[in-house]
């Protein structure tokens, strides 16, 4: 890791204590396995500082488990500080753990990492490196970090990525609310760190509804811990199709520009689109052209022949694909600003591919749409949450008016510019 972050007040909350024998976690050897980990990492990880025994029955009932979550947090910060994080061990996966999430992210205020006791009783050095990675990245560490700084902005003019998604409810579901997130990095030059906005809006609406305020929010993060505004904003648009670039180009970064001018600030801004819905597919010409799988090497870019006859597109492979065919991203420069040319803006794409927390190989897709589809997934957990307390409570209102209320999806403050949704 380049930026280990020490681990001084941690707790475990352990669902298991009441299984099977079988499926409950061995803790002792749990925590010596962890901490040897972090140790062999070069970062300092105390014992835990409180242990809680419960049940997987605790986790399903929501009213019981905030209660419990709150009384760890207020035990913990009265005797020994504020808690870094909340480890919690469960047999299986369970239905509560979307109230886990929501009452620690959104009323209680601590990070939580979960995971199974199988996995934490049997797992081997990479379950464990792939936890302590994860614990990192929510503690506001530093995973990876690209050796050459990103080439075409060199100087000390801030820059600033930005990635936003909607995640829908099923196609069933014309009731619920979609989900729209915005992540954006808030620090410079490494660009590996993010804080992240959740906000609910109309059914089937694919337009991110107040996009420019919620800009301007990350904005004034980035302000607060740089000391300065960015002066370049690249922008990656998740989950749109052809039809709706007219929609992103003449809405949203419209309503950003209008919001910016409004403040009196005036960045360079760049709008990229990424596709990932699409049905092409590239093979290697022959078979020591391509990987031993027989895929497309990472890093194999096509900006002809297949590509729009004068638009500003091209597909990008930048991940192994060790399994089955490899999916290229599709991506579109909608707006451009920076005056990129085809090959540094497919570099700076490749390269952010690096830097993605929990991997230590390229992914298939730009972190920040990344980081935004998980936090518009996280947004659903939410929503699904308050749907199930309302369905527990007999409440005859309806929940999707109910899920409108934008705080319930607020984060709570200790959270909401650290990477929770890792």
């Amino acid at each position: 890791m380049v930026e280990g972050k020490a681990v001084e007040r941690w707790a475990i909350l352990d669902f298991t204590s009441s299984g099977s024998y079988k499926h409950q976690l061995r803790v002792n050897e749990f925590v010596n396995r962890l901490i040897g980990k972090y140790q062999r990492m070069g970062i300092n990880m105390q014992e835990p500082i409180w242990y809680e025994e419960s049940s997987m029955q605790i986790l399903a009932r929501h009213d019981f488990l905030s209660e419990l979550l709150q009384k760890i947090s207020n035990t913990c910060k009265h005797n020994h500080g504020h808690l870094q994080f909340l480890l919690c061990v469960m047999t299986k996966k369970s239905p509560g753990y979307k109230y886990l999430k929501w009452i620690s992210e959104t009323k209680v205020g601590i990070v939580t990492q979960c995971c199974l006791s199988h996995s934490a009783n049997e797992g081997d050095d990479l379950f464990y490196t792939n936890l302590a990675l994860k614990i990192n990245a929510k503690l506001g560490g530093s995973n990876v970090e690209l050796s050459h700084m990103f080439p075409y902005f060199e100087g000390d003019r801030h820059v600033m990525f930005v990635g936003a998604d909607v995640n829908h409810p099923g196609s069933w579901d014309n009731k619920s609310p979609s989900i729209a997130a915005v992540v954006a990095t808030v620090n410079w030059p490494a660009a590996n760190r993010y804080a992240a906005r959740v906000c609910p809006q109309y059914n089937r609406s694919e337009k991110i509804l107040n996009f420019g305020e919620v800009c301007s929010e990350l904005v004034a993060c980035y302000s607060r811990m740089n000391g300065v505004r960015p002066e370049r904003i690249i922008i990656f648009r998740d989950g749109v199709s052809e039809y709706q670039f007219d929609m992103v180009l003449n809405e949203e970064l419209h309503d950003l520009k209008r919001e910016f001018q409004r403040l009196n600030y005036f960045p360079t801004i760049t709008l990229i689109v990424a596709q990932k819905r699409h049905q092409t597919r590239f093979f290697p010409e022959g078979w020591k052209d391509g990987s031993s799988s027989g895929n497309i090497l990472p890093g194999t870019v096509v900006d002809a022949k297949v590509t729009h006859p004068f638009e500003f597109d091209f597909y990008l492979c930048s991940y192994y694909g060790s399994i089955g065919t490899s999916k290229p991203t599709h991506y579109h420069v909608l707006w451009d600003e920076h005056k990129f040319k085809s090959d540094e803006l497919q570099k700076l794409i490749y390269d952010m591919c690096f830097t993605f927390a929990k991997c230590s190989k390229p992914v298939s897709l730009v972190p920040p749409v990344y980081y935004a589809d998980l936090t518009a997934y996280r947004g659903r957990l939410y929503h699904e949450a308050r749907v199930g307390m309302q369905s527990m409570r007999s409440v005859g209102s309806s929940s999707s008016k109910a899920s409108f209320e934008q705080g319930f999806y607020r984060l709570h403050p200790d959270l909401e510019n650290m990477m929770f949704f890792i």
